[in-house]
């Protein structure tokens, strides 16, 4: 059995098999289209002082300046870490253009040359420099559910996620956290990771919940923080047994959320084992650029925590 079957089968919770599952957008350049459009005068990222129609305008110009930049289609580019609303910016604009957002878990981490990755100024002030390009970008592709959204990479892997696997582990967080529309949040993570990208990137948008630091309903930390106030992000997945009722488990093979406490999120499916994780699930990553470091058991993608 090759590697791509071993994680089709991972991937298959029952007899519900990925993208089978149907959820409201075809893609996350569509969240766009459908929410933002759809609730133009309201402000998702109130912080910023943008009706969400002035986000998708800005959107479209960062797009056109891509372009510009050379940036084409299925290209890999290097979102470093930086201001959230520049990254925002940068991975929808990326996203919009049909492109895919490459992360570093560390700034220093070697890039494969394989990923042919494209790097362009963080130093600039992306909302001046597109100012005076136009709101308004038709994109000759546009990628499907099934392709990489983002490349996730870590000391020793280089881990592809699916635009399906990000907004299916966003609606998943939105049904074990019942979040519903004009809760607001807020979370702390660094825009340096695919947890950033689901929490803070997708999640607003999906939910249509503003993110905001302003008194906020919950807000997702590292740091210890009462139940009343929010969650505690925790990536110490082998010690779930003893995690408390509002701490929710990360893992990077799964887009973001595992489990809240040791309950696994809608269609995700796990066990622990020592020091191993065994998972399947839709959420599930589409493998990694080191085939060699995949390992799979029952159905079951397995990671080892050592």
């Amino acid at each position: 059995m090759n590697l791509e079957t071993h994680l089709y089968k991972a991937q298959t919770i029952g007899n519900i098999e990925p993208i089978e599952y149907m959820i409201p957008y075809p893609g996350t350049q569509a969240i766009i289209e459908g929410q933002i459009i759809k609730f133009g005068e309201k402000s998702i990222f109130s912080d910023y002082n943008l009706k969400n129609i002035e986000f998708y305008q800005l959107i479209q110009k960062m797009a056109n300046w891509l372009t510009e930049q050379g940036i084409n289609p299925k290209d890999n580019v290097i979102i470093e870490e930086n201001s959230s609303l520049q990254s925002l910016l940068l991975l929808y604009g990326l996203w919009h253009m049909g492109a895919k957002g490459i992360f570093l878990e560390k700034s220093n981490v070697k890039i494969n040359k394989k990923l042919g990755a494209k790097r362009i100024k963080f130093e600039i002030d992306f909302k001046k420099a597109i100012m005076s390009y136009s709101p308004v970008f038709i994109p000759k592709y546009k990628a499907l559910l099934d392709e990489t959204a983002v490349i996730m990479i870590t000391e020793d892997k280089s881990i592809f996620l699916s635009h399906y696997s990000l907004l299916v582990n966003a609606n998943s967080i939105q049904k074990a956290l019942d979040l519903r529309s004009g809760m607001n949040f807020y979370c702390d993570l660094k825009a340096n990771s695919t947890f950033w990208v689901v929490i803070c990137a997708i999640l607003p948008i999906y939910t249509m919940c503003p993110f905001t630091k302003k008194d906020p309903h919950y807000t997702f930390t590292y740091d210890e923080i009462d139940q009343k106030r929010g969650y505690r992000l925790r990536k110490d997945w082998e010690n779930i047994e003893n995690f408390k009722v509002n701490d929710i488990a990360l893992c990077k093979e799964n887009s973001a959320v595992l489990a809240v406490k040791n309950n696994p999120i809608h269609l995700t499916d796990f066990v622990v084992k020592k020091n191993e994780l065994w998972i399947k699930g839709h959420s599930l990553m589409s493998g990694y650029l080191e085939e060699g470091l995949m390992s799979f058991q029952d159905n079951y993608l397995i990671i080892n925590n050592q």
